[in-house]
């Protein structure tokens, strides 16, 4: 292990000054680690001692909000993130624990959050896939019984969209936009994580340990987390997985869901189609067999799933 002085000069100064401060004196860092994946903010596992002999060491995260115009457009992205953190408290489903955070930047170089690091890791190919399907299901219930009281109120990502450029198909985009033109059917509100994907995700044993990235949660219809990650498992394991996910989900939910492939156009559109890329986070975990054309070919079997869906809501 390298020395405290070599760990710590991974951060800026500004940064090891609100660490101390926040820590105390009879904490002391001792290994300092950039944490892979993250594709919004810069991340950092501590390994934090205790002075006192015989404490064990504490393991935390630090999360710096260093994408300017992110926080041009939502300055409040730190203090964002540690309400939601305070909203998880008491839930089962294990959520990072709030231990320090700065929200102007005042302290530390930029707005930021320290919190406690959950055990586990990103799993995007599992042993049983199945299986994994309800898990996630599961772990998204737990998240909209918490209570739906929050500040932040949902809001779509992309409130213009249009038909990719790249796409072969543009009447299917433009019968998508159709859709989207009309009024959204009414759903009831309640707590959502509105980043809910497997790469958010952490797993130990089978089983989900944790559920991080909190700075999105807000009110708004079950259906946008539903809808989000269907789309990204779309992308990840194509159509079935994403039919899945949705049907171990409305088990679970129970009456307390009613689906609508409303939510699901929306969260298609919001994820910025127009852009055709590889998400940072899949390479970064292990997937490396995703290529732009198979995105393509995938968002547009799940477009067109969606299409068909949204027809038989109407019929």
């Amino acid at each position: 292990m390298s020395s405290p002085e070599a760990a710590l000069s991974l951060l800026p100064a500004a940064t090891r000054r609100w660490l101390r401060h926040v820590l105390g004196d009879d904490s002391q860092i001792v290994a300092v680690q950039p944490l892979a994946g993250a594709t919004s903010a810069t991340l950092h596992s501590l390994t934090v001692q205790q002075r006192k002999p015989g404490q064990p060491p504490q393991q935390l995260v630090l999360r710096r909000f260093t994408q300017a115009d992110w926080l041009a457009e939502e300055p409040d992205l730190a203090a964002h993130e540690a309400a939601a953190l305070a909203h998880m408290a008491a839930a089962s489903l294990p959520t990072p624990l709030l231990v320090a955070v700065d929200e102007t930047g005042a302290g530390c170089d930029v707005p930021a959050i320290l919190m406690t690091r959950l055990p586990g890791r990103v799993v995007l190919q599992p042993a049983d896939m199945a299986a994994w399907l309800q898990e996630l299901a599961a772990a998204l219930v737990v998240i909209h019984a918490q209570p739906a009281d929050f500040a932040w109120q949902f809001f779509p990502y992309n409130p213009a969209p249009v038909v990719p450029a790249w796409s072969a198909d543009p009447a299917l985009w433009r019968a998508g936009l159709a859709q989207l033109s009309f009024a959204p059917p009414p759903a009831p509100l309640c707590f959502i994580h509105r980043d809910y994907h497997p790469t958010n995700v952490l797993w130990q044993g089978g089983q989900v340990s944790g559920v991080v990235d909190w700075v999105n949660a807000c009110r708004g219809p079950a259906g946008v987390d539903v809808g989000h990650c269907r789309i990204n498992l779309a992308q990840i394991h194509g159509l079935a997985a994403a039919d899945q996910f949705l049907i171990a989900y409305q088990r679970l939910a129970g009456q307390q869901f009613i689906y609508h492939p409303y939510w699901d156009l929306r969260c298609l559109f919001d994820f910025n189609p127009e852009q055709l890329t590889v998400y940072d986070g899949w390479p970064a975990n292990g997937l490396h067999h995703l290529t732009p054309p198979l995105l393509g070919q995938r968002l547009e079997a799940y477009l067109a799933s969606l299409l068909r869906r949204m027809a038989g809501a109407k019929g």
